[in-house]
């Protein structure tokens, strides 16, 4: 860490929150509405740019099921937030959307929406409540170092940020970070907070791609692995989904999973809503083994022992791709994942082949880069906050959102746990306060 230049101008507020994306507002609105004094500062030029982002398909604020299986989603780190995502959940979440006049709905999936569909909306009438509750924004402050000075052990570190005018030096009663991962970085998450808290002795895990796409492996004719689609294949569908298939995969536990959705094939390889739903296990597996292979249900309607009757009947003169579209309905991009991932010997023996279409391999062998991933795994380790979500190694500093060491897929979970630790940071700033 670096000191703080002594001509630095030099400021001093109550709460000083770190980070204007959800986890960081919300914890606004919760000091705020306790009567404290909050400055809210981040480095882009207006905050929620990530929530926006985010939302601009349709913001998928959470998830209805139940509490339950919910929690279940967060992996490893769903005991340590199982008290936070109960205080502050899905229905806490859709009571305080409608407090701002937005009203939600159910969808199909079990997602839940604002019935506008827009993040627009519910942010600006935040933001316009935040104003009126006195918190003080401050856009184009990018902290640059935690600095201490006096080495009193429950003293928050003086925050220095950089700014279009020069440096200015923030001394604080309490500060939250909510600074998120590493993903997205040109909306503002960039990860640079990861060398100023291990410097403090604060626990990292190194962050990583979650929710991301995927580089395919797949051996040519002569059996040698080769990285990436065919050049033939991947002119004809790089940017074309495929819909109804099943994916299986190894869960980071070790258990088996498997999910009904749809996957987008890439230039290099698959990304979308299933294989987002996977990839903490296959990058877990990649990360052991150096490359992880899931398997496609490409007819996931049919019975393995109709797909075998199926293809054993005689296809006369037909050829084989029209022979599986009229028997079986195997569409073009169905029908050329079977020739490009499987060897020529294969597509001959009926029965083999009836048993790869209901579990065709996928080889995978990299995470797109953790700039492109919808999330991050990784962060501050859960084991060195306290109850209150401040950091043992830093007193009076809290931390909250995806900079924390958890991971969820899409469908709501996401932002659940942002705004649940945000609120549970809060309230451990608030106790914090309240007992200096």
């Amino acid at each position: 860490m670096q000191v703080a230049d002594a001509a630095s101008p030099s400021v001093s507020c109550q709460v000083a929150i770190v980070g204007g994306g959800p986890a960081g507002l919300i914890a606004a609105d919760v000091l705020a509405r306790r009567g404290l004094r909050v400055d809210l500062f981040d480095a882009m030029p207006s905050v929620g740019r990530k929530f926006l982002l985010a939302g601009k398909g349709g913001l998928n604020l959470t998830h209805s099921e139940d509490f339950e299986p919910f929690v279940t989603r967060y992996g490893a780190a769903a005991k340590t937030l199982e008290s936070r995502l109960r205080h502050f959940g899905a229905p806490q979440l859709r009571a305080w959307a409608a407090e701002l006049g937005i009203d939600t709905f159910v969808g199909s999936s079990g997602r839940v929406f604002p019935t506008s569909m827009k993040a627009a909306p519910l942010l600006r009438r935040w933001l316009q409540r935040l104003r009126g509750m006195g918190v003080v924004f401050h856009t184009r402050h990018r902290l640059g170092a935690l600095t201490r000075t006096d080495g009193a052990a429950r003293t928050p570190p003086r925050l220095r940020f950089v700014t279009a005018t020069g440096e200015l030096v923030v001394n604080a009663d309490a500060v939250l970070l909510a600074l998120g991962g590493a993903s997205w970085p040109a909306l503002g998450s960039d990860g640079s907070w990861l060398p100023w808290l291990q410097h403090a002795g604060v626990t990292i895990a190194a962050l990583q791609p979650s929710n991301c796409g995927f580089d395919v492996a797949r051996r040519n004719r002569d059996g040698e692995v080769e990285l990436g689609w065919s050049a033939h294949f991947r002119s004809r569908f790089a940017g074309v989904p495929l819909k109804g298939a099943r994916l299986q995969w190894t869960r980071p536990d070790g258990q088996a999973a498997g999910q009904i959705g749809e996957f987008v094939i890439t230039e290099t390889g698959v990304e979308g809503s299933l294989v987002y739903a996977a990839s903490a296990g296959i990058r877990e597996e990649i990360n052991a083994r150096g490359h992880a292979t899931v398997t496609l249900d490409l007819l996931p309607q049919r019975s393995g022992d109709y797909v075998v009757e199926t293809l054993a009947r005689p296809r006369g003169s037909r050829s084989l791709s029209s022979h599986l579209k009229t028997r079986l309905g195997l569409e073009s991009l169905r029908t050329a994942l079977m020739y490009e991932l499987l060897p020529r010997e294969l597509l001959a023996d009926p029965g083999r082949l009836a048993l790869a279409l209901k579990a065709l391999p996928l080889r995978l062998h990299a995470a797109r880069p953790i700039a492109e991933a919808i999330s991050t795994a990784g962060g501050v380790s859960l084991a060195g906050i306290d109850e209150r979500m401040m950091l043992k190694a830093l007193p009076g500093v809290f931390c909250a959102g995806e900079m924390l060491d958890w991971e969820a897929p899409t469908g709501g979970y996401l932002l659940t746990a942002c705004f649940a630790t945000g609120v549970a940071a809060a309230e451990g700033v608030g106790d914090f306060l309240a007992r200096a």
